[in-house]
């Protein structure tokens, strides 16, 4: 056995902590490895291992550590590259242990920002009647490159975004009293809040005026 390597005397289960093992070595300090680090580098009893290697060995097991914890942060929702980032360095993983992490998790289609766009456009519009300028705007804040806000965008449907505007014009004008007018504005500012567009926002808003005064002459009618 050469100088600078060390023979490992046991692998023992790390009772406390799934699926983690510890190295101990006749030489240098033990370790605390993920068994997949361990059946990589075949950490067995009586191999030789050099100790300038423990420490590429230490840093592939941080990498799968991020990993394994970046697995179980996605299985609550989609995220973005940026999300994932913030909530890596919240674990206190370093600059070197995170690209390498989330470059692993784009290789895998685990994290992917162009699919996470149109996505998020999508649900945004039809469950939560939210306009595109809000969607953008979100987007934006989550990290996503403008290339991919840009097709998320272009990829939502104008007929669904106003019949969403007129269904979210029809709320709010139920919620407003007053003169007809001041209704309508009242709507129509609500709207430009929400995202849609002023010329959105103004039709939606004058559409279900219209509907209301005819409703109102009908009952009179009658």
């Amino acid at each position: 056995m050469q100088q600078d390597e060390t023979i490992i005397v046991k692998v023992q289960l790390d009772e406390k902590q799934r699926n983690r093992y510890i190295v101990f070595f006749e030489n240098a300090e033990s370790i605390n490895v993920h068994e997949d680090t361990i059946v990589k580098y075949r950490l067995t009893k009586g191999s030789e291992v050099s100790i300038s290697f423990l420490e590429e060995i230490i840093r592939a097991d941080e990498q799968h550590k991020g990993y394994i914890q970046a697995l179980t942060y996605l299985q609550r929702k989609p995220r973005t590259r940026m999300e994932m980032a913030k909530y890596l360095q919240q674990k206190e993983y370093d600059d070197e242990t995170i690209p390498i992490v989330l470059d692993r998790l784009e290789r895998e289609w685990l994290v992917d920002d162009a699919a996470y766009a149109e996505q998020w456009a999508e649900q945004r519009i039809t469950r939560h009647s939210k306009g595109s300028r809000w969607i953008r705007q979100e987007l934006k804040q989550k990290g996503v490159h403008e290339n991919h806000i840009r097709t998320a965008i272009e990829s939502i449907d104008p007929e669904q975004e106003w019949e969403s505007a007129v269904g979210a014009a029809a709320k709010k004008w139920r919620q407003t009293r007053g003169e007809t007018y001041i209704r309508k504005n009242k709507v129509a500012a609500y709207l430009a809040r929400r995202g849609f567009s002023s010329e959105m926002s103004r039709k939606a808003a004058q559409q279900v005026a219209d509907e209301s005064v005819r409703n109102d002459q009908g009952e009179e009618t009658w």
